[in-house]
C-alpha cells in the first residue's frame, strides 16, 4: 500500500507543528527534524551541522572535492545533482521557469526572481552610505566601489 500512495496522492502523515502532511512516516520524520532545528549530523572537517545525514553527505563533497555527477553531453561533473540539472539546461534550452506578468521564460528560479522584480519595483539592496537602492545585489556592490574608490577591471 505504501507505494500505491504514489499513485493516489494520499498523505495520511501529517506533522503537528505546520499541519503539513506527507505520503510515508520517513518523510514525516525528516520533516520534523529540520523543523525542530535538530543538528546531529556534525561535519568532522569544519563546525556545520545538519539535521539529516543527506545534507552533510552533500556538505562533505565541498571538502572532498568529489564530484559524482557528470554531464552526458559535455563531461562537466558537479558535486552536487541540482547543479547538473541546471548545467543540462544549457544543452537543452529547457526554461521552466515562466513569468506570470509577462510570459518570459527562465532557465533558474533565481533568473526569474530577479526579472519579477522588474515588474514589483522592488529594490532591497541599499547602499548604507547614500541610501541608494537596487534590484541586484551585483548593482550594489558596482555602486560601493564608487563610495570606496575601488577601480573596478576589466578584461
Amino acid at each position: 500500500m505504501s507505494h500505491q500512495r504514489t499513485h493516489t496522492g494520499e498523505k495520511p502523515f501529517q506533522c503537528s507543528q505546520c499541519d503539513k502532511d506527507f505520503p510515508h512516516k520517513v518523510y514525516l520524520i525528516r520533516h520534523q527534524r529540520t523543523q525542530s532545528g535538530e543538528k546531529s549530523h556534525q561535519c568532522s572537517q569544519c563546525d556545520k551541522a545538519f539535521s539529516l545525514s543527506s545534507d552533510l553527505k552533500i556538505h562533505q563533497r565541498m571538502h572532498t572535492g568529489k564530484k559524482t555527477y557528470q554531464c552526458r553531453q559535455c563531461d562537466k561533473t558537479f558535486s552536487h545533482k541540482q547543479v547538473l540539472i541546471k548545467h543540462q539546461r544549457t544543452h537543452t534550452g529547457e526554461k521552466p521557469y515562466q513569468c506570470s506578468q509577462c510570459g518570459k521564460a527562465f532557465s533558474q528560479n533565481s533568473h526569474i526572481k530577479v526579472h519579477q522584480r522588474m515588474h514589483t519595483r522592488d529594490k532591497p539592496y541599499q547602499c548604507s552610505q547614500c541610501g541608494e537602492t537596487f534590484s541586484q545585489h551585483i548593482n550594489l556592490i558596482s555602486h560601493n566601489k564608487m563610495h570606496t574608490g575601488k577601480k573596478t577591471i576589466s578584461v
